[in-house]
């Protein structure tokens, strides 16, 4: 017989922001929200946020980008907090400021604190991601 009473499934799946941000221990909680503001504030009318694979996600036409912390299963991430773009193989990161992984299409950048956070980066990053999204059918 399995008792799962009291048990905290980390598998369930999650159907709010703030159930979202219930999950993470607090260092992730506040890079998640710095990076989180960050896309918020530029993303153009139109384009949306919504949870996909327990973890937010930027759409426009199609993906632009997603912010996967490790508190949350399944993203590959060890500590921190990852912050991959959908498109990442097409865009001009002239800076290379993004990790190309095993992912053929989604490269990233993984934050251990807020600290290592670069608004400039991000934003010039996720002007391009725009920039391609708008020239999809």
């Amino acid at each position: 017989m399995y008792i799962f009473a009291g048990m905290k499934n980390s598998q369930a799946r999650i159907t709010s922001i703030v159930q979202f941000f219930d999950r993470l221990p607090e260092e992730e909680r506040i890079i998640v929200d710095v990076l989180r503001q960050i896309v918020l504030e530029n993303l153009p009318p139109g384009f949306k946020e919504r949870l996909s694979f327990n973890v937010p996600s930027f759409y426009g036409k199609g993906g632009i980008c997603i912010i996967w912390p490790a508190a949350i299963p399944r993203g590959g991430v060890k500590q921190g907090v990852l912050l991959g773009f959908w498109q990442g193989n097409k865009l001009n990161d002239e800076d290379d400021y993004l990790t190309h992984g095993t992912n053929k299409r989604i490269f990233y950048k993984i934050y251990k604190t807020p600290e290592e956070i670069d608004e400039k980066a991000i934003v010039k990053l996720l002007k391009e991601a725009i920039r391609i999204d708008r020239l999809r059918r």
